[in-house]
């Protein structure tokens, strides 16, 4: 499978499951299917890289999140969003949805999907919102792998620093794909504003 990965400064050493803990799936090396994906996200920093890797998931247990509300609730308890309903059956489903996983494979909330799940997790879309928009933005995938079993499958085909110009025209790219975000979600609020159930709401039911 061949995936992509954007570093800061680029990777020294093994790969290893290190990332950032309120990363989307948790702690873990990030992969994703779409190359522009991590181009933007590490194009502001001072000596990024981006690198064309292969994973090989013979073998390995994977968790295959489905783009839907399971999804997004996941990626909240991650983020930390669902502090508020600790101790219930939610939390505690999303909390333990990945043990004894290798690899979370799943929607990657890029630019576009970014700005869309923080309207939802601060109550200004409904759930119902959210899966539409899942549907209609146009995200790639992301595998995680969580574990040093998964990292010692992943092989690197190819390291490319990012220049200077190319980090200016994939800010601009990042820019555009957050505007495109908001547009997206401000249409299918006002289409879906009397359907489903907000966040806050969801963490109340506790379910």
């Amino acid at each position: 499978m061949r995936l992509y990965h954007g570093s800061k400064s680029g990777i020294s050493g093994p790969i290893r499951p290190m990332s950032r803990d309120h990363c989307d799936f948790g702690r873990g090396f990030y992969m994703g299917t779409d190359e522009l994906q991590p181009l933007t996200l590490v194009c502001g920093y001072d000596a990024p890289h981006i690198y064309t890797l292969e994973l090989d998931l013979s073998g390995l247990s994977v968790l295959h999140l489905q783009p839907n509300l399971d999804w997004a609730l996941f990626v909240a308890y991650n983020r930390g969003k669902l502090e508020g309903a600790r101790g219930s059956g939610l939390y505690e489903r999303c909390a333990h949805l990945a043990d004894g996983k290798d690899v979370v494979a799943g929607k990657i909330a890029n630019d576009r999907m970014f700005i869309v799940l923080d309207r939802f997790f601060d109550g200004f879309i409904t759930d119902c919102a959210l899966v539409e928009c899942l549907g209609a933005l146009n995200i790639g995938d992301q595998y995680v792998a969580k574990t040093a079993v998964a990292c010692e499958r992943v092989t690197i085909v190819d390291d490319r620093p990012i220049s200077a110009s190319e980090q200016e025209g994939y800010a601009e790219l990042s820019e555009g794909n957050r505007r495109l975000g908001v547009s997206l979600a401000e249409r299918i609020c006002r289409e879906r504003r009397r359907e489903g159930r907000f966040f806050d709401e969801i963490l109340e039911e506790g379910i």
